[in-house]
Formats: C-alpha cells, structure tokens, sequence
C-alpha cells in the first residue's frame, strides 16, 4: 500500500510559478494542489483541507491578507505567504493576521521546500482518520457510508451525510459557514445559511442525546461548525 503524499495547495496568479513550483513539489514527495484566485484558494482549503499552503498576497480577485484572514476561520495547518511585496511592514502585517512563515519573490525552490518542511515539523498532525471514529454511541464509518447509534443504522439524506462527513473529515478543525456550504452545496449557495441551519438541526435530532445541549456538532458563534468527541 503506497503512503500518503502530503497535500500542498499553492494559490498563486502567475502561471509560470504553478510551471515550476508543481514539479519541484511532485519530486520532494508532497501531492501539489493549484488555486489562481483567492475565492478558488480558499474553496480548495476548504475542500482538500490540504497538509499546507504556499499564499500569493497579490492575487487578482482580493488581496492575499484577506484570504488568511478567512482561511483561518477554519484551517489550522502551515500557511506560507509567498509574495514580491519586501517591505518589512507587509511581512508584520501577514505574520500577525496567521502566516507561519514569509518568503520574498524571487525565491529559491530549495529555501521554500526546506521552509515546508520546518513548518510541516511543527505542526500538529493532519491526519484524515478513514477508519470507524466512534463518539459515545455513535459510530461513523465515512469508508462504508455506515452511522449507527446505539448499534442502530442511523438513515441520514445526502445533504445531511455530506455535512456530516465533511466536519468529521476535519475532527476538531472549525469550518466556516461559507466554507461548508460551498463544499456541499457549491458556490452559488455560499450564503445560504438556512440550508446549514436545518440541516446541522438535524443531525443533532438524529446522533445527538439532548440535541439542545450538542457534544458532538458543536457551533462557533458568528463562525461554522466543528465536530467534537
């Protein structure tokens, strides 16, 4: 059984860093990723929940700043800011809102590649766990598409088991409103939180004891969700 690769999503404007950046990853052993806006990063976060990010701040769509900003409303890996931008004040501002670590355009593939693998070092693992996770009495086997609780099949609709796949493939991890609804309904229903409400109401109906008093789906108020155990 081949290993995992680590992911890493570069989102950056310039096709010619995707060009060389994407071979000099795929040869060190990581499982490159590519974004060319801010909107397509941030949905690619939310959807791959990547090992690592290499950020662009001068993106075509909004400035890099903003997209870690939101970025880490739900991610918590390693994001490194990649950008032309050398003034001492950028470089403040980007690691004060989140940034792991800063590295200048133009740059050295061998300096980014050993600054990935600092911060890969010192970061918490991130690990999608594809094996039963099992909450009280509550059993979730995303692999079979199986729920049970209390050894009872637990029948949930589409919608209701891809929200609930999606917080337990990122256990612990807050994921943002949009951010969730972009990744089970898509982008043009970024906004529509309704649809979040009724459905996280009712998981909880279905796997929590006191659905008014959640363990399991728990809400960050003003922020998404995350699932806990």
């Amino acid at each position: 059984m081949s290993a995992v690769r680590p992911q890493i999503l570069v989102i950056d404007d310039e096709p010619q860093i995707h060009r060389f950046l994407s071979p000099a990853l795929d040869a060190a052993g990581y499982e490159p990723r590519r974004a060319d806006s801010g909107q397509e990063g941030l949905r690619g976060i939310a959807l791959w929940s990547p090992d690592a990010v290499v950020l662009d701040l001068g993106l075509p769509d909004m400035d890099g700043k903003d997209v870690l900003v939101r970025a880490r409303e739900f991610y918590a890996g390693p994001i490194i800011i990649l950008s032309a931008r050398d003034k001492e004040a950028e470089k403040i501002a980007a690691l004060d809102l989140g940034a792991n670590d800063y590295v200048e355009k133009p740059f050295g593939v061998g300096e980014l590649l050993a600054r990935l693998r600092a911060n890969l070092r010192q970061a918490a693992p991130h690990v999608i766990n594809t094996g039963p996770l099992t909450a009280g009495d509550v059993v979730i086997d995303l692999e079979r598409r199986m729920i049970t609780r209390a050894g009872e099949p637990v029948r949930v609709t589409p919608k209701e088991y891809d929200v609930l796949a999606h917080l337990v493939r990122n256990v612990g991890k807050v994921i943002g409103h949009r951010d969730l609804l972009t990744a089970v309904w898509g982008k043009a229903h970024a906004d529509d939180t309704q649809y979040l409400r009724v459905v996280i109401g009712q998981l909880r109906q279905k796997l929590e004891a006191d659905p008014a008093q959640p363990h399991l789906i728990l809400t960050e108020p003003g922020v998404g969700y995350r699932f806990s155990y």
